[in-house]
């Protein structure tokens, strides 16, 4: 059995979506939180005590809706280089995203893309260490007519495309009819299932058809968001893809956000009446966010990464952002971004922080105030009650 370690916090945020705590140690033994308490609890000799009292603690992030093997360039030569690459390449691509997201505090994901075959390839120490836990979908999108007729599924959740993504970035493919839908769902084998669904009429099929979360959910309505939260759905609502696409129309071509919050425009022709729909769509979305927390909806963060212009790690702040801008605290962003994807994924070595749960947490310098914008230059990651030797590497420099 290990020594006990202590950690102080200026600020604490479990992840419960309440307001922080100042003052706060947490007491950590075996990898797991055995206390939580004020700092003027604590007695034992300062030697032994992790002092982060400048600073502010948090979950590990959860992103709920990314695509792992996709480039997020504007550069269509780059997206489909990614996707015409061999094994070796795919998998340095992956590493590469993965280690974008470990960078940026973000050590669970809902990932789009078969990566199965390529995980041979990554580092020991990604995936043996537990240092991100990685839910793969099945995405029946192409062959729905097989797994409708009752062929097995594999993946950790289902994932149906009934609605064409909002930006229109991917090939078109068929997507099922709503008979076909409820099939698909009677045979998911215990499986969750996540629906991409926009419009009123099409979401309320995919609710009908018993999904578990609607991803997007563009112009649903109000009927929609309230038949979900009666019947305690999850939603992500990936408004960054809204932002992202006014950005470009805005810019007059494709916009990118990039390293350390500066942004790129690469050449592309305006496209008339483009900036007045993504404003309009980017607002509505908003509102139905306000209302889906004013009725308790509950709510994950997706920011869909790997999309034209949203990076990996970097645009879960952003997402996170745009949950504040409607109406959301830090805390109660933090929660989307955390808690409800970890317990929706059925990630259980992340979520909140509480006692008797793994000491797995972010140390942002600064105030809860400074969230999200801190995330991006993270002091330290601890895993398992412990600095990670990872995150070190990734930014060349030692925690402490």
């Amino acid at each position: 059995m290990g020594e006990t370690r202590f950690v102080v916090a200026g600020a604490f945020i479990d992840g419960n979506g309440t307001t922080a705590r100042k003052n706060v140690f947490l007491a950590i033994k075996d990898g797991i939180i055995t206390a939580i308490g004020p700092t003027t609890e604590l007695s034992v000799d300062q030697q032994s005590i992790d002092d982060f009292s400048h600073c502010t603690i948090l979950p590990a992030l959860v992103d709920c809706s990314v695509s792992l093997l996709q480039s997020p360039s504007v550069d269509g030569n780059v997206r489909l280089s990614a996707r015409e690459a061999g094994r070796a390449g795919k998998a340095a691509l992956l590493e590469r995203h993965i280690q974008d997201y470990l960078a940026h505090g973000v050590q669970g994901v809902a990932n789009n893309d078969a990566i199965a075959p390529l995980l041979g390839y990554l580092p020991n120490d990604l995936l043996a260490r537990h240092l991100i836990t990685i839910r793969s979908s099945v995405h029946p999108s192409r062959n729905w007519h097989a797994h409708a007729a009752g062929d097995s599924v594999s993946g950790d959740f289902l994932k149906v495309s009934y609605s064409a993504s909002i930006e229109g970035d991917m090939p078109s493919s068929p997507t099922p009819t709503q008979e076909e839908l409820c099939q698909l769902l009677q045979r998911r084998g215990g499986r969750r299932t996540v629906v991409v669904a926009n419009g009123q009429q099409q979401v309320a099929e995919a609710i009908k058809a018993g999904c578990d979360a609607i991803e997007q959910g563009y112009g649903m309505g109000e009927a929609n968001l309230r038949e979900m939260a009666e019947r305690e759905m999850l939603w992500i609502p990936t408004v960054l893809r809204a932002k992202n696409g006014l950005d470009g129309a805005s810019a007059g071509g494709d916009l990118c956000c990039c390293r350390f919050s500066m942004r790129y425009v690469a050449p592309g022709k305006a496209i008339p009446g483009a900036e007045a729909f993504w404003q309009k769509t980017l607002d509505h979305q908003l509102e139905q966010l306000r209302l889906a927390k004013k009725i308790g909806l509950t709510t994950a963060v997706g920011s869909g990464a790997g999309s034209v212009g949203i990076l990996h790690g970097e645009s879960i702040a952003e997402e996170m952002k745009l949950f504040i801008k409607a109406g959301f605290s830090q805390e109660e962003a933090i929660r989307s971004a955390s808690a409800n994807g970890a317990i929706f994924f059925s990630m259980d070595n992340l979520g909140v922080l509480a006692v008797g749960k793994r000491a797995t947490f972010l140390i942002t310098r600064g105030t809860v105030q400074q969230l999200p914008r801190k995330l991006s230059f993270l002091e330290g990651i601890y895993v398992d009650g412990v600095p990670s030797s990872t995150y070190q590497k990734v930014h060349g420099k030692s925690l402490r």
